[in-house]
């Protein structure tokens, strides 16, 4: 193998290669990428047996061929290339030469033969969407999976179509919060019923489409896998073989007082009375009032703090306890002016939405004051 290639386009299919690749990998072959000169151009992939990337980049193919090394090592040296272009020349024992300019590097490697290979699917119903639309969905539920591994149902997002060809809808949760989230998709996804995304999926996920801007891209399941689709790059994921729990019972159907409050009003007041609050749990209480929202934390060790905000909206009188962490999650990952906080008492789970909209919903359970 042995070709010349931009450094800016190796470097970017190197980045993308960096979240999937495993660091301490059982498998050691599992640390590289696949290399593949073939037509012209230069195939990187990615794969650690549950998410992979594969992407094609332009290149000057004077030898066909293909090896593997490590993914960490060789972006490194790619973000430190002096000049533009670079070679790469497989060499005996299947090192990797790498020249640019008057820079030189010879890099161990290992066959393309051990590397194993890719489960794409070539019969898949993908679906047209919006990639900055599939992106917002993610950032507004994303920051709510679990991170105990021994529920590994929760540790994903729950990604189903909504009846009726009305769209799609991601959820998730781990137990202490909730996000949920619809969108309008024109297309069907073939889906009999809702699936799992890994948490390092949707990570991945989530840079391809930030990556991709305002460009369209093609979404699709199959079996146990879904994969992402747009020109020169696939992505494939396996999904989590579980059952999600049946989220729509921990949503309340109506609450005892709901009120609008500007949102980066709300989210900077959090952040500063949280600051004296119990380290671990983080607890502020909110005490609902006529016209007036007070935030307030104590701690024995530290002291208290405590803010006022004006609010809109009606009802009965209240106190609750909340993580703070919790709600400033879901108020950063809204864009909103104003968000409505729906409340029923102290024992009752809070639910937050953007005001006027309730395409998406965030549950945040309480906390004993």
């Amino acid at each position: 193998m042995e070709l010349q290639i931009a450094v800016e386009e190796l470097t970017k299919a190197l980045y993308r290669a960096q979240g999937i690749v495993e660091k301490k990998a059982a498998m050691p072959i599992l640390s590289n990428v696949l290399l593949e000169a073939a037509s012209g151009s230069l195939k990187v992939t990615a794969f650690d047996m549950e998410v992979g990337v594969v992407s094609e980049h332009r290149a000057e193919v004077l030898k066909e061929g293909r090896t593997t090394v490590s993914a960490r090592h060789l972006y490194d040296i790619a973000k430190m290339l002096p000049e533009p272009m670079v070679v790469l020349k497989q060499g005996q024992n299947h090192y990797l030469e790498i020249r640019c300019g008057a820079s030189h590097f010879r890099i161990v490697g290992s066959p393309a033969d051990d590397f194993p290979d890719l489960p794409l699917q070539t019969k898949v119903p993908f679906v047209t969407v919006r990639a900055r639309q599939l992106l917002e969905m993610i950032e507004r539920t994303s920051f709510a999976i679990s991170t105990d591994d021994t529920r590994f149902n929760l540790n994903g997002v729950f990604f189903e179509p909504v009846a009726n060809g009305g769209g799609a809808r991601m959820v998730a949760t781990d137990g202490h919060r909730l996000s949920l989230v619809e969108r309008p998709v024109e297309g069907d996804f073939g889906l009999a019923r809702g699936v799992i995304v890994p948490r390092k999926g949707m990570h991945e996920l989530k840079r391809l489409l930030a990556e991709a801007g305002t460009e369209e891209v093609e979404l699709g399941f199959a079996g146990n896998a879904a994969m992402l689709r747009r020109p020169g790059l696939s992505m494939i994921m396996q999904l989590v073989n579980g059952q999600f729990p049946e989220y729509a019972q921990v949503i309340p159907k109506e609450s005892a007082r709901t009120v609008q409050v500007n949102r980066v009003r709300f989210l900077e007041t959090l952040k500063r009375v949280s600051l004296l609050s119990q380290d671990q749990v983080r607890t502020v209480k909110l005490e609902v009032g006529e016209a007036v929202l007070r935030v307030s934390s104590q701690n024995p060790d530290l002291g208290e703090a405590h803010e006022e905000l004006a609010i809109d909206g009606t009802g009965a009188n209240l106190q609750i306890g909340f993580n703070a962490r919790y709600l400033i999650d879901v108020l950063t990952a809204l864009p909103d002016e104003d968000v409505a906080l729906e409340l029923t008492d102290d024992l009752s789970p809070g639910v937050i939405h953007p005001a006027g909209d309730k395409t998406y919903t965030a549950v945040v359970m309480p906390v004993r004051i």
